[in-house]
């Protein structure tokens, strides 16, 4: 995955359930519902005074590149609707709702569960130092000696280093979980260590989730395939879920192959992650759901098929930058949501579900440039049930000065994330997140610049560099030398 990507995919940063059945034709009120989503995609950011462009979804997938993308939708507390369009790849099969995708990062929340139980278990402790659980290797510290704790590890605390991974091309040699950590060849990303004082700052990192993977197995004895099945998803009767890397031949034999920004098959098809924790999961939207589903009933103390509600509380609690134990939290009360999304090489995901509220959504594409499609999906959704959040914003853009345009153009890094890149053409800036794809840079009056495809800001402080917003996040960015 190249550097752009990666902070693309940074930016984009959230009893069993029955089989869902396929939407009804005969359900006139619901079909419409559906066509209204599938002919209401919404960008994130509106101009004031400008009404809501609304676009088609067949549309858009064409626009991004998107050969396919799967659906599901949460309301009343269970999956109403699920929904798969599109194609697996040019010319093949359709995309169903049983068509596996990479859930990508999405993986990360499904780890912390199964690493909670194995706390309620007496396994593990959520405050104790890892290394006190490694016999083989140890997690190396740059910073300072302080200990390192698996709360630490799920919220993204302990000052580990590596964001994410690209994982392995087809033919490709894999490392195992040692060499990846260890960073020794063939692992194609550093070794994994601590080089901020742990728990002082939030930072996003798959190393410290692969670490959490490496302190379970220790204490499991099990492959983590399977000790994941056994621990997550079995109980929530994920079926069409699997941790296994690669993906073994009969499943892939129905799953959506990875496409690149322009639409073109990703060279062998689907990369291997041996980073299981931190990137490995095959799943469905539908799958997913049952997972935030039973997150919501847990919290309320309706289902413990998993977690105690206590321990599903803690998930949710927010530790630092408004990340709990493998959840991105936003808002309170009935407005309160969880969710997380992901990116691999090839496929875009996400999922947002609302803590009190019987609403979620799904997401699951085989494009580099899903993101946006799916944000823009989630956003149909949510302006046709009505829920308070999840929807686009309205912004007020003012004429560019001389001075940004002069001084802004140039190519800005992102510690750990990436770069991206700023460019005058004629009297405007474009910028440019993803390699290929770039768009409008916009003023506001406060002085900081947006775009309209996402909710981010960037703040610029001089020609040096500045801060990039995302939410309740800040990533800050330096010019490259």
């Amino acid at each position: 995955m190249n550097p752009r990507t990666c902070l693309y995919a940074a930016i984009g940063l959230l009893s069993a359930l029955p089989a869902i059945p396929a939407t009804s034709a005969g359900d006139t009120g619901l079909a419409q519902r559906i066509a209204n989503v599938e002919q209401g995609l919404l960008s994130a950011v509106t101009l004031e005074g400008a009404p809501p462009a609304k676009r088609r979804l067949a549309d858009e997938m064409a626009r991004l590149g998107v050969p396919g993308v799967s659906i599901a939708v949460i309301h009343g507390g269970e999956v109403e609707w699920a929904k798969g369009y599109g194609v697996v790849t040019p010319g093949g099969a359709p995309v169903t709702t049983s068509t596996l995708f990479q859930a990508a990062s999405i993986s990360k929340p499904v780890a912390a569960m199964a690493a909670l139980k194995m706390v309620e278990s007496g396994k593990l402790e959520l405050d104790r130092d890892i290394n006190n659980y490694t016999t083989l290797w140890k997690l190396p510290k740059d910073a300072d000696n302080n200990p390192v704790t698996l709360r630490q590890l799920l919220s993204h605390t302990a000052g580990t280093t590596v964001h994410g991974f690209p994982g392995y091309a087809a033919g490709a040699p894999v490392p195992t979980l040692v060499q990846l950590l260890n960073g020794a060849k063939p692992a194609n990303t550093g070794g994994v260590h601590v080089n901020t004082r742990p728990g002082s700052r939030w930072r996003y990192s798959g190393g410290g989730y692969e670490v959490a993977q490496y302190v379970m197995q220790e204490r499991s004895k099990a492959d983590f395939a399977q000790l994941m099945h056994d621990t997550v998803l079995k109980p929530l009767a994920m079926a069409d879920s699997t941790f296994a890397q690669p993906l073994p031949p009969q499943m892939l034999a129905r799953a959506a192959l990875p496409h690149d920004g322009n639409g073109k098959p990703v060279p062998g098809g689907p990369h291997t992650y041996p980073e299981q924790a931190a990137a490995g999961l095959w799943t469905t939207p539908s799958d997913l759901a049952r997972f935030a589903i039973e997150t919501r009933r847990s919290a309320a103390g309706q289902s413990n098929l998993v977690l105690s509600q206590a321990m599903t509380h803690l998930m949710l609690t927010p530790v630092m930058q408004n990340y709990g134990l493998g959840l991105g939290i936003e808002g309170d009360g009935q407005s309160q949501s969880f969710g997380h999304g992901g990116s691999n090489e090839g496929y875009r995901a996400r999922m947002s579900a609302y803590t009190e509220r019987g609403d979620g959504v799904v997401v699951m594409t085989n494009g580099e440039r899903g993101s946006e499609l799916g944000a823009e999906l989630a956003r149909a959704v949510a302006a046709e049930y009505g829920w308070p959040t999840m929807g686009g914003k309205v912004r007020r853009s003012v004429a560019l000065t001389a001075d940004a345009l002069a001084a802004l153009p140039g190519t800005y890094v992102v510690q750990g994330a990436g770069d991206f890149t700023v460019r005058r053409v004629g009297d405007g800036l474009v910028v440019e997140l993803q390699k290929g794809a770039g768009e409008t840079l916009l003023a506001a009056p406060s002085g900081s610049y947006f775009m309209l495809s996402n909710e981010l800001e960037l703040q610029f402080n001089g020609k040096d560099g500045g801060k990039l917003l995302a939410g309740p996040s800040e990533m800050p960015f330096s010019r490259s030398k």
